[in-house]
């Protein structure tokens, strides 16, 4: 049961009946309305702003239409209480009775509660991470990926249809700088004393024992080859190392995408994707050959004060017209980008969401306008920037990693400390706001630690059903009806946590809708919270604990507020990646 989405059918309902709109029905708009939690809980358990968005097409005051539709209102049997409040805002007040089937419904759902199809099965395209396969992960790729898979889960369960893609950008100088890379690497194991890593090579320890298997499969053999020889089967053998490397990394934060797509793709069979792409642009009239003003700054590799083949991507939202042929005839690398879209397109997906790194500002209303010029604006596009991540250890700045040469790496965080608070803390925070990652703080067993909070309120919902099974060994829990035992739960602060549940299918809905997974962190933690400060209320006053040793049938009905209260714990987790305890140690 969605409350919000109940009271906006009975609200809309109630509305139809009023003569006041019947007689103006063409005027009304109802889209404006909202259905939601008043900012104060002392006001009431719910909200609408019906009569200030309705009395002006209507033509009458705000204040007189809330009292029309508050008399209205009042005449619904779960509605114990209705005021109106400043210029027309209406706060409705719920039955005890209506919370507590809110409540069974939520124990019948269990872990599905909240479950949405306000995606209505849209096809989306969620690319995260994509990282040059040049070398481990670092941290700034960790929040990317956190976001995007808890992004992507979010999405599914409020009835998308998502897919998780990683694209391989395994074409280009930065693989020749690696596979030269890994041929020094390469000459080291053979026994040549390299030195230090020459300027613009890739300095990590993370590719000795790539050349170290090219030594053990080739011998000499590289060694006596010229470049052109040597180089794509070094290239081939690197990516495939460092693939086996980031997947693994991916693995240990708990991070599983679709499809991978590689970039050398496009440039096969003489870039023939490419130039189809570049064909159809022509044909929809978005290309021509002309040249371009050299940008403001520092000029990008791609710019030529030359006559060439240009994206006419002004027309379609970008600043600048953008180039697709070099003067010399090469593709540009935006020209991949391009033949990339297309090929999501062409794959059937409404919506291409793409994460990147701060660092990539530049090229959103560059991708913005491929989307439109290649759909024809049928098809959406949406870039997400995830801001740095900033390493603390009790408020001091990490150093370096060695492994990496330059950065830490997503592994060494993960190692250090766990893949839940990982997890969690990359997303508690805005992906658009810097994070401040502290390795102790993340650790702390205390309420400052978010993580540690809400994993520990599951942890003691578990707990509570031990404690049961202690005080009533008789008593098969499993094969109880938790549902059917609700109208036992009376208590106002019970009602309060509740109320709290019942908020889950809404934030589904809203941070789906606006692609905010932090929003789902945010949430858990205020459940948590209201657990927490419940539990505590039992220390204080016996007949508010959850397990009574006199009283069997209280007992019953509050581990259905408990089993209530896990599942929606448990299933914010798990969209989070983040694991729901049995037990803290």
């Amino acid at each position: 049961m969605n409350l919000f989405a109940d009271f906006e059918v009975r609200i809309k309902d109630a509305l139809e009946t009023l003569d006041i709109i019947r007689e103006k029905r063409d005027l009304v708009d109802f889209s404006r309305l909202t259905i939601e939690p008043p900012r104060d809980a002392s006001h009431g358990d719910v909200a609408t702003n019906a009569a200030m968005v309705l009395a002006k097409p209507l033509g009458t005051n705000p204040r007189a239409l809330a009292d029309i539709i508050a008399e209205k209102l009042k005449e619904d049997a779960d509605i114990v209480d209705v005021t109106v409040a400043g210029p027309g805002f209406i706060n409705i007040r719920l039955s005890q009775h209506y919370w507590q089937r809110l409540l069974a419904s939520v124990i019948r759902a269990g872990t599905d509660y909240g479950r949405s199809n306000v995606g209505k099965g849209k096809k989306v395209n969620v690319e995260f991470v994509s990282a040059n396969p040049t070398g481990p992960m670092h941290v700034g790729h960790c929040r990317g990926a956190v976001v995007g898979d808890a992004l992507a889960n979010l999405m599914e369960f409020a009835g998308y249809d998502v897919a998780k893609e990683y694209y391989i950008n395994d074409a280009g100088s930065q693989i020749d700088v690696l596979a030269r890379s890994v041929f020094l690497r390469y000459r080291e194991a053979l026994g040549e004393t390299v030195g230090e890593i020459p300027a613009g090579l890739y300095p990590g320890d993370y590719l000795v024992p790539v050349g170290e298997a090219l030594a053990k499969e080739f011998g000499t053999k590289l060694h006596n080859m010229s470049p052109d020889e040597w180089m794509p089967l070094v290239k081939e053998r690197a990516i495939d190392a460092m693939m086996v490397m980031i997947r693994a990394d991916l693995e240990a934060l708990n991070v599983h995408h679709d499809v991978f797509y590689s970039e050398r793709t496009l440039h096969a069979d003489g870039a023939a994707r490419i130039r189809q792409a570049i064909n159809d642009l022509t044909f929809k009239g978005h290309v021509y050959r002309g040249t371009l003003p050299p940008p403001k700054g520092q000029l990008p590799e791609d710019w030529e004060d030359r006559e060439q083949t240009l994206f006419r991507s002004t027309e379609v939202g970008d600043d600048i017209d953008r180039p697709l042929i070099k003067s010399d005839g090469s593709y540009t690398y935006f020209a991949a980008d391009v033949a990339y879209f297309k090929d999501k397109f062409e794959r059937g997906y409404d919506e291409m969401i793409y994460v990147l790194g701060a660092d990539h500002g530049g090229y959103v209303k560059r991708l913005e306008a491929v989307a439109r010029a290649v759909s024809g604006g049928s098809a959406k596009l949406t870039v997400l920037l995830c801001q740095l991540v900033k390493l603390y250890r009790n408020g001091e700045p990490v150093k370096m990693s060695k492994r990496s040469g330059d950065f830490v790496t997503l592994r060494e965080v993960v190692d250090e400390v766990g893949r839940d608070p990982v997890r969690f803390m990359m997303l508690y925070r805005k992906n658009s706001e810097p994070l401040d990652f502290d390795f102790a703080k993340v650790t702390e067993h205390s309420k400052e630690n978010p993580v540690f909070y809400v994993q520990y309120a599951h942890a003691r919902c578990m707990s509570v059903f031990r404690q049961a099974n202690e005080a009533f060994p008789d008593l098969d829990i499993e094969s109880v009806d938790l549902s059917d035992a609700v109208s036992d739960v009376t208590d106002s602060a019970e009602i309060q946590l509740i109320a709290k549940i019942a908020e889950y299918p809404r934030l589904i809905e809203a941070a789906a809708l606006s692609q905010e997974p932090h929003r789902l962190a945010f949430y858990l933690y205020d459940l948590a919270s209201s657990f927490h400060a419940h539990w505590n209320k039992g220390k204080d006053n016996p007949d508010l604990r959850f397990v009574k040793d006199n009283d069997r049938n209280s007992t019953i009905a509050r581990l259905g507020l408990v089993r209530a209260v896990a599942s929606v714990l448990k299933s914010g987790l798990s969209i989070t990646g983040t694991a729901a305890p049995d037990e803290m140690r």
